[in-house]
């Protein structure tokens, strides 16, 4: 990075007063080796570990990259690191305030550089996608011919924010959202580290699982919510964060909601309850909290789609395949936007005409066969296509239902064992009152009775 002298005087005063810095510029890894998370790029001759000098060499120089992940990743941290590992020049700017004519003053700056000093340079560019088609196109240039190192960062798809050039003369490399256990190593090494917290106080179980959750794995937010409770706590002469103490300062109340214990099963058995019970205000209620505890979005979609067809069956047909379309919908968007499509489907199955007919009738078919009646099938419906299979019996006598008028043939399908049960049993709620007409004139015909 080449400092005026503005930012040599804040780095000067960072260096003797650190608490003068936010705690995630403070705790910024620096060197590769402190990165959390992100482990897939900093394998042995990644690119980025070349960037810094590691493995390089020979006829083979860095790779321009793009850096694409959500935010709080360590996309800047990442450029940051390199910026202190590198033995390059290493030029910083943002798209949201740099324009063509920044992007050429570097690119004019590095070709000085190289050509009088031999020095290369690293331009790190960030919200690259705010960049207009125009304002990329003048980076090509620069990355063909290497004048630069393009560290390009976006937290937008560049499929669709980057222009095609610019994506062929750069590696794509994609960031994966962190993990609470990646979040949590930050938290412990804030807290210790004397360039964090120093040991100032401490983080009980309780108040680190609702940062956690609050985090949704961007360290930054982390950071920042751990040192706003921090200053909290010293203020009040507190050794430790409290639950308290972090809800006050971030504003928001911790749920009480254990992912692997029991208010994980008590909620999501009260939000199939309320639905059950066509109770939606209450089902959107625990819909919040399993949302807002950070429950995983394809787990509720999955008990949706369970209630669609345990709890409202043929009374609503379209009540499966809205829970099924909300279930893909989920898998694709994830939080924030899923809680969108998993409200539209819990109000839609709350408010469905209710009939469990589905449910019992599959149970009282199961505990038949479990209790030994399972005949034999029927010869006249056994396959009949292999050879032998007529000298049997096997498919003799059987009515091709579409050579009868109506298509219903008036004969035996089940076997003798449960030949004439009943497990299907329609309710009149809804759309299922069809059905309950339907099947009865269609008992009448398998036995011979009732107009042909």
């Amino acid at each position: 990075m080449e400092p005026d002298l503005f930012t040599a005087a804040a780095e000067e005063r960072q260096e003797k007063d650190p608490s003068s810095s936010p705690l995630p510029v403070r705790m910024r890894p620096r060197v590769l080796d402190e990165v959390v998370g992100q482990q897939h790029l900093l394998k042995p001759g990644s690119p980025l570990r070349r960037l810094v000098g590691e493995g390089a060499g020979g006829p083979a120089g860095a790779s321009s990259v793009i850096l694409w992940g959500p935010p709080g990743t360590g996309k800047t941290t990442l450029a940051y690191v390199v910026s202190k590992a590198t033995n390059k020049r290493f030029v910083e700017l943002s798209a949201i305030t740099a324009g063509v004519k920044e992007v050429r003053a570097v690119i004019d700056g590095a070709r000085r550089a190289a050509g009088g000093f031999g020095k290369e340079t690293v331009l790190f560019l960030d919200e690259i996608h705010r960049f207009s088609k125009a304002q990329q196109d003048s980076l090509l240039p620069a990355v063909e011919n290497r004048w630069v190192t393009l560290i390009a960062a976006t937290t937008e798809n560049p499929y669709f924010s980057v222009i095609s050039p610019l994506l062929s003369r750069s590696l794509l490399l994609t960031l994966e959202p962190l993990t609470d256990d990646d979040i949590r190593g930050l938290l412990k090494r804030a807290l210790v580290d004397e360039r964090g917290l120093n040991g100032a106080v401490s983080l009980p179980d309780d108040a680190q699982a609702h940062l956690l959750r609050i985090s949704g794995g961007d360290a930054r937010r982390a950071l920042t919510a751990l040192e706003a409770a921090a200053g909290a706590a010293m203020a009040k002469n507190e050794p430790e964060i409290t639950l308290a103490t972090l809800e006050e300062t971030v504003d928001r109340a911790a749920v009480k909601y254990d992912r692997d214990g029991d208010q994980h099963y008590d909620v999501a058995s009260a939000l199939i309850k309320s639905i059950r019970g066509s109770d939606v205000d209450a089902a959107l209620h625990y819909l919040a909290r399993m949302i807002e505890a950070g429950e995983d979005p394809r787990f509720i979609a999955r008990r949706l789609m369970i209630s669609a067809s345990e709890d409202i069956g043929l009374a609503d047909p379209t009540a499966l395949p809205t829970a099924v379309a909300a279930a893909q919908a989920v898998a694709m968007i994830g939080f924030p936007e899923a809680a969108l499509t998993l409200s539209h489907a819990t109000i839609a199955l709350a408010l469905a005409p209710k009939s469990n007919a589905a449910t019992r009738a599959i149970a009282a078919a199961q505990a038949d066969v479990r209790n030994g009646l399972a005949g034999p099938v029927p010869p006249h419906l056994r396959d009949g296509h292999y050879k032998g299979a007529a000298k049997l019996g096997h498919a003799q006598g059987y009515v091709y239902p579409h050579d009868v008028p109506g298509g219903i043939a008036a004969q035996q399908y089940a076997p003798d064992t449960v030949h004439g049960k009943r497990y299907y049993e329609p309710t009149r709620y809804g759309a299922e009152a069809r059905y309950a007409d339907v099947v009865e004139k269609v008992r009448e015909r398998l036995r011979g009775e009732g107009p042909a």
